[in-house]
C-alpha cells in the first residue's frame, strides 16, 4: 500500500510524545485521534481509488479531518 498522508506523526512532528501522553491520560483526545486515524485512512483509500467516492463525499470527509486536526492541535497547544 503506499504512504498515508496526512498522519498525525508527521502533521506533528514535534509533539510525538506529548500525543502519547494525551492518549494514554486522556479518553477523549484517544477518541478524536483515532477517529482522525480511521477517517485518514478513508480519505486515503478514496484518493487511491481503492474506494472510490465521489467528489462531494470526499470533501465532506476532508473537512470533518480538517475539524478533528484543529481540537488536536488545540490539545498540543496546551500540553
Amino acid at each position: 500500500m503506499s504512504h498515508v498522508a496526512h498522519e498525525l506523526h508527521e502533521e506533528f512532528p514535534e509533539q510525538a510524545e506529548a500525543i502519547h501522553v494525551l492518549k494514554a491520560n486522556n479518553a477523549h483526545f484517544a477518541r478524536i485521534t483515532e477517529d482522525y486515524h480511521m477517517l485518514n485512512r478513508a480519505i486515503h483509500r478514496m484518493e487511491t481509488n481503492v474506494e472510490p467516492a465521489d467528489d462531494a463525499t470526499m470533501e465532506d470527509l476532508k473537512k470533518q479531518r480538517l475539524v478533528l486536526k484543529d481540537e488536536i492541535a488545540g490539545f498540543l497547544a496546551t500540553a
